[in-house]
C-alpha cells in the first residue's frame, strides 16, 4: 500500500542525510539505469520516437497485421515509459527535497500528457472497428498475445467517446484532477500542526506523519492532547478541505455520466468486472457484524483503565510495548520462516532480492518518502521502500506486507507478457495480506510467552478492524456521499460531516464517546481522492484470510489434494492481469462473489477477542 503522508523532519533532528546512508542499506536502481545520464538519454529517445504512434491514426481497422502493429508500437512507447517513471519516482521517493528529483519528474509529466493526448486515438479506433471484422482479426494467430487486451478494450465500447472528446478528456485529464494536487500540497505542505511534549516532556513535531505515533502512546492525556491539536488545523481548513472532496466527487461523477455509465460507483467497479453486488455485500455483511467490534471495544476500554473511550484511545496497543529489538536482517529470517509453506523457490528468490540485489531502501533518511511501499515495472526489480526502525516490532509485518507485493510483481512479469501482466488493486491487497497472515501464524507458533501472544493477537485484531471495519466504513462514505451529488443534493462541509457522523455512531457503537471534531476525519483521508479503492483493502485481506487458511491447514495436515492449494496461490500470483479479480480468486480457491469470505475474517476477528481476553485474564 502506497502512502501520500510525508516525512516533515528538518536538517538537526537527528535524521541522516541521504549522502550519511550506508550503500548495502539503499536500494540499487542500476538494474533500471546505471546513471542519471542513462535516464536522461533514454528521455531523449522517448521524446524522439513518441510521435511513432500518430502514424497508426486511421488505420486500426485496416488488418489484423496492422492493428498488431500498432499495439506493437504502443508496447514499445509503454515499457520506455513504465521504466523511466520508475526510476524518477523512486529517486523522488527516496529524497523528495532534492530539486532535481523534483525536476525530473515534472519533466516526465508533461511529456507523458503529450504522449496521453497525441495517443487518445488508439481505444476509439480499436472500438469503432464493425463487429464482424473484429471478429475475424481476434481469430487471426498474428493478434494471438493481444487477444485478452483486446478483448478488455473492445468491452469498454459502451463507454469510450469519439477520437475528438477522448482528446479533450486527456487535455482535462491535469485540470479534472488538481483537487488531488491541492490536497496534498494543503495537508501536507502548508498545514502546521506544531510542537506536542512526549512522554519525556521533550517537545517534538506533531505533523501527519508522527500524529500516529503520538497515538500509541500510554499516557492518554498525550493521546487527547494530540488528537485536539491535530483537529485544530483540520478545523481551521475544513472550508477548503470540503470544497476540494466536494470538486473530486464532483469531477468522478462527471467522468461517469460523460461515460455512460449509470453511477460513478459502477465506472469504477466497471474496469475490474466486480458486480456492485459485491460493494454491497461487504457493507452489509460488516454491518451486521458490528459486535465483536463493540465487544473489542469495551475489551481496550477496560484494560487501559479508560472512564470512557475515544477514537485516540484505539491506537495504542493494549498489550504494552513488546521490550524486544528486531534488525532488518532478522526481519528478513523471520519472514523468510514464515513464508516456507510457499516453497524453495519463493523463499529462494525472496532472499536474493532481499539481501543480494538490494530490492529494498530500509531506513529513514531526510527527505525520504514516509510509509512504505513496493514498486515494480516490466523487467526491472520488484523495489521496496522502508522506514525500518528495529524497535517497532510491527515494521517486521510491514516488510513481510510489502513482500508480497513485490513476490506477485516478480511471478505476475516471469508469467505473463507486459500487456497481460499488470494486476489491479483488488488482487495486489491479497498477496501482500496472505503474507502477514502467515507471518502471525509463524509467529504464534514459535512463541508460548503469554505477553507476545497478548501482543500478536492485538496486532491482528487491530489490522482486521483498521483493513475490514474502518475500511468498509469508508467505502460506505463514498457511495453516500457519491449518491448525494448524483441526485442533485448539495455536497458542503455540513453535509459532509451530518453524513460521516451517522457513520461514526453506526461503526463505533453506543457506549463510545465521538468527539464532534472527529466529523473532520473524512477530510483527511488521502485515498478518499481515488474513489471506490478503498473497499479493496476490506476485500483483499478477507480473501487473504481465507487462502491463508487454506494453505496452512493442508500443510498441518499433510495431505493435498490432485491440486494443492499452495500450487492454487502461486497461480494466482502468475496470473497476473491475464483474468478479473473475481474468477482469478474463484480459481485460487476463494470465491468473493459470496459474503462467506468476509464472514469467515470477521468470525476470525470475533474468535481472537475471545483469546485475547483469556489472555489477559491469566494474567
Amino acid at each position: 500500500m502506497l502512502t501520500t503522508f510525508f516525512d516533515k523532519d528538518e536538517a538537526g533532528s537527528g535524521i541522516p542525510a541521504r549522502a550519511e546512508m550506508k550503500t548495502g542499506d539503499t536500494w540499487d536502481l542500476t538494474p533500471l539505469y546505471p546513471t542519471t545520464a542513462g535516464w536522461i538519454a533514454d528521455f531523449a529517445v522517448l521524446q524522439g520516437e513518441y510521435s511513432s504512434i500518430a502514424e497508426f491514426r486511421g488505420k486500426a481497422g485496416g488488418s489484423a497485421a496492422t492493428l498488431r502493429d500498432m499495439l506493437e508500437c504502443d508496447r514499445k512507447l509503454g515499457l520506455r515509459i513504465e521504466k523511466l517513471c520508475q526510476y524518477s519516482s523512486l529517486r523522488t521517493a527516496e529524497d523528495s527535497s532534492d530539486p532535481a528529483n523534483l525536476a525530473r519528474d515534472a519533466q516526465l509529466q508533461n511529456l507523458l500528457t503529450k504522449i496521453g493526448e497525441l495517443s487518445s486515438f488508439v481505444v476509439p479506433e480499436i472500438q469503432a472497428i464493425d463487429d464482424a471484422t473484429f471478429a475475424r482479426f481476434l481469430a487471426d494467430p498474428v493478434l494471438a498475445e493481444w487477444r485478452i487486451r483486446l478483448e478488455r478494450i473492445r468491452r469498454l465500447k459502451p463507454h469510450t467517446l469519439s477520437s475528438a472528446e477522448e482528446r479533450l478528456l486527456a487535455l482535462g485529464h491535469s485540470a479534472m484532477t488538481g483537487h488531488d494536487e491541492t490536497f496534498s500540497q494543503l495537508t501536507n505542505v502548508d498545514m502546521k500542526f506544531g510542537n506536542l511534549a512526549d512522554e519525556k516532556g521533550i517537545e517534538r513535531t506533531l505533523s501527519q506523519s508522527s500524529y500516529s505515533s503520538f497515538l500509541q502512546k500510554r499516557d492518554p492525556e498525550i493521546r487527547r492532547r494530540a488528537f485536539h491539536q491535530f483537529y485544530a488545523e483540520f478545523s481551521d481548513h475544513k472550508f477548503t478541505l470540503a470544497s476540494t472532496l466536494a470538486n473530486s466527487i464532483k469531477a468522478d461523477v462527471f467522468r461517469a455520466r460523460a461515460r455512460n455509465y449509470p453511477s460513478a460507483c459502477e465506472s469504477a467497479l466497471f474496469q475490474d468486472d466486480v458486480p456492485v453486488s459485491v460493494y454491497d455485500n461487504l457493507i452489509s455483511t460488516v454491518r451486521a457484524n458490528l459486535r465483536p467490534l463493540f465487544r473489542y471495544f469495551a475489551l481496550r476500554k477496560r484494560v487501559l483503565g479508560l472512564a470512557e473511550i475515544h477514537q485516540y484511545d484505539t491506537y495504542v496497543p493494549i498489550v504494552p510495548g513488546v521490550e524486544k529489538r528486531t534488525t532488518f536482517d532478522e526481519a528478513i529470517e523471520l519472514c523468510l520462516g514464515a513464508l516456507k509453506p510457499l516453497g524453495g523457490e519463493y523463499c529462494r528468490v525472496l532472499s536474493d532480492g532481499m539481501k543480494q540485489q538490494r530490492w529494498c531502501d530500509r531506513y529513514e533518511s531526510r527527505g525520504k518518502r514516509s510509509g512504505a511501499f513496493s514498486s515494480g515495472s516490466y523487467g526491472g526489480p520488484p523495489y521496496i521502500l522502508m522506514n525500518y526502525k528495529d524497535d517497532v516490532f510491527a515494521d517486521v509485518f510491514t516488510l513481510a506486507h510489502e513482500a508480497g507485493h513485490s513476490m506477485h510483481t516478480w511471478h505476475s512479469n516471469g508469467a505473463q507478457r507486459w500487456q497481460d501482466a499488470g494486476y489491479p488493486i483488488f488482487l495486489a491487497e491479497v498477496a501482500s495480506t496472505f503474507n502477514e497472515q502467515l507471518l502471525t501464524h509463524h509467529l504464534l507458533g514459535q512463541t508460548t510467552d503469554r505477553t507476545m501472544r497478548a501482543y500478536l493477537i492485538n496486532r491482528q485484531l487491530d489490522d482486521i478492524r483498521g483493513t475490514v471495519y474502518r475500511q468498509t466504513m469508508f467505502a460506505e462514505f463514498e457511495k453516500i456521499m457519491h449518491a448525494m451529488e448524483e441526485a442533485g443534493e448539495p455536497v458542503t462541509l455540513d453535509t459532509i460531516r451530518r453524513a460521516y457522523r451517522g457513520l461514526l455512531d453506526a461503526y463505533f457503537g453506543p457506549d463510545f464517546t465521538i468527539d464532534d471534531e472527529l466529523e473532520l476525519e473524512c477530510l483527511r483521508i488521502p485515498h478518499f481522492y481515488s474513489a471506490f479503492y478503498v473497499y479493496k483493502y476490506a476485500t483483499g485481506l478477507s480473501a487473504a484470510v481465507a487462502l491463508s487458511e487454506q494453505v496452512l491447514a493442508e500443510q498441518e495436515s499433510g495431505v493435498r489434494g490432485q491440486e494443492s492449494a499452495v500450487s492454487r496461490y502461486l497461480g494466482f500470483l502468475r496470473s497476473g492481469g491475464s483474468r478479473f479479480p473475481i474468477p482469478t480468486l474463484r480459481e485460487a480457491g476463494v470465491d468473493m462473489s459470496s459474503p462467506a469470505p468476509v464472514e469467515a475474517t470477521l468470525r476470525l476477528f470475533a474468535r481472537r477477542v475471545g483469546e485475547l481476553e483469556e489472555l489477559i485474564a491469566e494474567k
